[in-house]
């Protein structure tokens, strides 16, 4: 079929389309912007420009459309006046497809009963689906609470409080009941409603197995995190105050924590289990979910993370705290081709050592000994070629890509997994691009910690390390010397 999505480049419409890809379908991308789609999906799907907020903009993106994806919310125009673009986006959107001959919409909205005080922000999700039905066009529209997954702002906000307050202060919704469910429940949902008989303008509550509190939920993460955290009751805790103080620990926006924090007081909980009887889905539990949302994946997490991040980049650093990890990114130009550099970082360690500051690197690897770890004495099997699984020193190699990347998993002792990641890429006009990439998901205050007393010694060391590299790649004699051939 041909399949448009809205808001691809999203957090489910982003894991959606590789699966509507893999299932063979033509994919159909209604974007504003194509840079903001991964590298990765641009190569694989039809890219139709157009902006819901502009109607003109729309009947050419219909054209030769089976069903159409709605997982759009403009939350990130900003929070004000949201509702109202949110609106205005439906009513376009629900004009342009009544004339182009779709055969039905599937819609992501939000749980909860309209006669039990729905926060503006779910109502509002509501209310675009009644929009949407008025186009003539059947919908097949899925209200969900809470989505565990790691991006999932709702998710992000229960893990940035959890990991990095040891008594967190809750307000007294945190007893309301919620229905969390895991993020591949929910694109199971959304793949299974192209095949499903369908009832015209159906709306399907869906849900996790477990009906849980807000504190449930807080503890739950904690304990599958092996964190100690207790809650302490404040009944004059305001969402204003609340939302406030999450702005000050985490890296989301206090305007659209604002509003999700106002919608937690909002009991969403299944009532109608028609969907599990229609799509007989196999349900992920809260703990199992929060496990997967944690799970890097042989740091395939890490990643998507950086996907396409690297395109277009000049010299420079970028500090980002994203999705539990902090990642520190240095870029140093330089003259040499890329094949060169790589040499240059794939002969690293060993009887090489780290070219740069190779006293404080060992002085880690003592106290790494001391406190009963793996330390830098290790070596590496050939002075100057790595294989993924090869030992270096304190390391592990976990992704080799000749010419082009190495990444290095940390195995000596801290408060969290760490990678650091060696890049070259082709520069615009001639030369090459360096980027170096520390990566390091701290585990509870300890982890907090560690990133910061570390963090002005990093600074140092990865701008050294950075221009060693990139002195030694420029030098003819070195590259003579290592002969430049594949491993």
């Amino acid at each position: 079929m041909n399949i448009l999505v809205t808001g691809a480049s999203g957090y489910i419409g982003s894991q959606l389309v590789p699966r509507l890809i893999d299932s063979g379908h033509h994919v159909v991308c209604l974007v504003r912007d194509p840079a903001r789609l991964s590298g990765s999906i641009r190569e694989k799907v039809e890219i139709r420009q157009g902006n819901l907020l502009d109607l003109a903009s729309l009947p050419p993106v219909m054209q030769g459309i089976d069903i159409a994806y709605y997982l759009v919310h403009s939350m990130a125009d900003g929070v004000y006046g949201f509702i109202e673009r949110d609106h205005s986006a439906a009513m376009n959107f629900s004009s342009a497809i009544s004339k182009a001959g779709l055969k039905r919409i599937i819609y992501l909205g939000g749980l909860g009963k309209c006669d039990q005080n729905l926060s503006p922000h779910l109502e509002a999700r509501q209310n675009v689906g009644d929009i949407l039905r008025r186009s003539g066009v059947p919908v097949t529209e899925f209200r969900a609470a809470i989505i565990i997954g790691s991006g999932s702002m709702s998710f992000e906000m229960i893990r940035y409080l959890t990991e990095r307050l040891p008594m967190l202060p809750t307000p007294p919704w945190i007893t309301t009941l919620c229905q969390p469910i895991a993020v591949d429940n929910i694109l199971d949902y959304l793949m299974k409603s192209l095949t499903e008989p369908i009832a015209s303008n159906a709306i399907y509550e869906i849900g996790g197995p477990d009906v849980l509190t807000y504190a449930d939920i807080i503890r739950g993460y904690a304990q599958t995190r092996r964190l100690k955290r207790s809650l302490l009751s404040l009944p004059l805790l305001t969402t204003r105050l609340l939302a406030w103080g999450a702005d000050i620990l985490t890296p989301l926006p206090a305007p659209h924590l604002h509003i999700l924090i106002d919608g937690l007081r909002s009991e969403v909980v299944v009532r109608d289990p028609e969907a599990l009887q229609m799509f007989k889905p196999q349900l992920i539990p809260y703990s199992h979910a929060v496990k997967l949302a944690l799970n890097r994946h042989g740091s395939g997490e890490i990643e998507s993370l950086w996907a396409g991040s690297s395109a277009g980049l000049q010299e420079g650093t970028t500090h980002k705290d994203i999705e539990g990890m902090f990642i520190e990114q240095r870029r140093t130009a330089s003259t040499a081709r890329p094949e060169e550099l790589y040499t240059i970082f794939e002969s690293i360690g060993g009887k090489h050592g780290w070219y740069y500051a190779n006293w404080l690197w060992q002085l880690r690897g003592r106290l790494d000994q001391w406190l009963g770890g793996v330390g830098m004495k290790r070596g590496r099997r050939d002075p100057d070629c790595l294989r993924p699984g090869d030992i270096l020193d304190g390391w592990r190699v976990e992704v080799m890509q000749a010419g082009r990347l190495t990444r290095l998993r940390f195995e000596m002792k801290a408060p969290g997994p760490a990678w650091l990641q060696f890049e070259a890429k082709p520069g615009k006009d001639g030369g090459s691009l360096l980027i170096l990439t520390a990566f390091f998901e701290p585990h509870g205050l300890a982890g907090l910690f560690y990133w910061y007393f570390f963090y002005p010694f990093h600074l140092m060391i990865f701008k050294g390390l950075s221009q060693a590299i990139v002195k030694l790649a420029e030098s003819i004699q070195w590259s003579e010397n290592l002969q430049l051939h594949p491993c």
